[in-house]
């Protein structure tokens, strides 16, 4: 693990993250699955939602196979370094998580609906790991976009808390933070699962099991 392998678990300050680069990482222009964009700009009323929930190849999986969901990118988010590479991630000194990039329809799919898929797709009670994997990168997040996001985010996590707790699990850990600036992880990683590149490819559930109420009836526009 190195010198700050027993420290991976722990959010390191600004000080001390890695020093970074200004070059963005190079990624494909457009969603291998999907066929759309991963860069902005993206399509005329579409909006943006991300999320950190473990590991980001299972979780974009889970959001671009969404009904409503225009395009999925996975990145780096909530830390300090700009334009981390994947390993600098890992090493835990960096302060980001894995996040997924959600471009979104909001005349088909709510961020509800989206915040539904988050919370049931990980354990968001386990801190700075998902089942065995264990570090600062894995840790359960909302980056909201805008005061409306943020407020349902948080009346989500309230409705969702009630559910876990009745079916005896712990406190969320979930933040729910401002969106910072989103670094997009390397061209390999995007679309990780797709059948087109890993066709034998595999991501672990760490799902609850347990259903969120939140996102169940959408209301009219």
């Amino acid at each position: 693990m190195g010198i700050f392998g027993t420290q991976k678990t722990r959010m390191i300050g600004a000080e001390d993250a890695l020093p970074g680069r200004a070059e963005a990482m190079a990624v494909p222009s457009l969603h291998e699955v999907l066929g759309t964009v991963l860069r902005p700009p993206y399509p005329e009323g579409s909006e943006v939602a991300e999320f950190a929930l473990g590991c980001f190849w299972g979780a974009e999986k889970t959001f671009w196979n969404t009904k409503g969901v225009i395009s999925t990118s996975v990145g780096y988010e909530g830390g300090f370094t700009p334009n981390p590479t994947y390993e600098e991630v890992c090493s835990g000194r960096t302060g980001h998580a894995e996040a997924v990039r959600v471009v979104f329809d909001p005349k088909v799919v709510s961020y509800s609906e989206l915040l539904k898929v988050f919370w049931e797709s990980h354990n968001p009670t386990q801190g700075m790991r998902q089942g065995n994997d264990v570090g600062s990168q894995y840790r359960s997040a909302i980056f909201y976009h805008s005061p409306e996001q943020k407020a349902t985010a948080e009346a989500s996590l309230a409705a969702y808390q009630q559910q876990l707790t009745q079916a005896g699990y712990g406190t969320i850990t979930t933040e729910i933070v401002p969106a910072p600036e989103f670094y997009f992880a390397e061209g390999y990683h995007q679309q990780y699962l797709a059948e087109t590149k890993n066709p034998y490819g595999y991501c672990p559930d760490h799902g609850t099991g347990v259903s969120c109420p939140i996102g169940l009836v959408r209301t009219a526009d």
